[in-house]
């Protein structure tokens, strides 16, 4: 097996001896930063077609291509995950998508909520961090990045069948791991982790929430987490408990 020098996620269909065209960011980054030469080696996946082993074609100055010489993995099922989440500062938003490409969601949802102080959103850079962070964890899949919506929005279109867990530090939240223990015949049906912003969630969002039959209030424990820090504990609970890592 050639060396690998990097993954790369591509939106092509990826098929054996078909050139794949790369856009201008991923040349620099083979050409200036990996410093990589044609006929190097490295992998590609589209999320549909699994991972190729792929040799760099042509490499010049703001483009290149690569040619896929033979699948390395089949596409796998991954586990359908939402993670809804008040948006936060820039770096650590940036940690956030970060950790829940890696921790396996399928989906960043930014959910506007009354005490969410950032008020735009950077979907391109959002999705740029889940790719690379797919690209370094071995995921086949790249998150799907949603447009921000209100909490209320968001409720009104909510999917039947799929639960939100909501990462709920108001004081009288079961613990996380009897919430999900009770729900244990209900671990295989889709779900969604919720959690609210820096200031947390206003008493009227949290009384709305309560009443839903497919919302489960849970703490994360006596100490008041960040918000990314509640993302990443929620999402290895969930992970641990109703996803991939049992």
């Amino acid at each position: 097996m050639p060396k690998i020098a990097t993954r790369l996620f591509v939106e092509d269909p990826v098929t054996e001896g078909s050139p794949l065209g790369l856009d201008s960011g991923r040349a620099h980054f083979l050409r200036s930063v990996l410093r990589l030469s044609p006929g190097a080696h490295v992998a590609v996946f589209n999320g549909t077609d699994g991972e190729w082993l792929a040799r760099i074609d042509g490499l010049g100055k703001g483009w290149a291509s690569v040619l896929p010489i033979e699948r390395l993995r089949a596409a796998e099922t991954e586990p359908d995950l939402w993670l809804l989440f008040a948006p936060v500062k820039r770096a650590r938003i940036d940690f956030l998508a970060e950790k829940a490409t890696e921790l396996g969601c399928a989906r960043l949802q930014p959910v506007m909520t009354a005490r969410t102080a950032v008020e735009r959103v950077n979907l391109q850079r959002l999705a740029a961090n889940a790719r690379e962070a797919a690209e370094q964890c071995q995921r086949l899949t790249v998150p799907e990045v949603k447009e921000p919506v209100s909490l209320a929005e968001l409720l009104d279109i909510w999917p039947r069948g799929r639960r939100i867990l909501m990462a709920d530090e108001g004081g009288d939240a079961p613990p996380i791991h009897d919430v999900l223990v009770a729900e244990k015949e209900q671990l295989q049906e889709p779900w969604a982790l919720l959690t609210g912003p820096e200031g947390g969630f206003a008493e009227e969002e949290r009384a709305n929430l309560s009443r839903l039959p497919f919302v489960r209030r849970a703490s994360l424990g006596p100490r008041i987490l960040r918000a990314d820090t509640a993302v990443v504990a929620g999402l290895a609970i969930l992970q641990a408990l109703a996803g991939d890592w049992r």
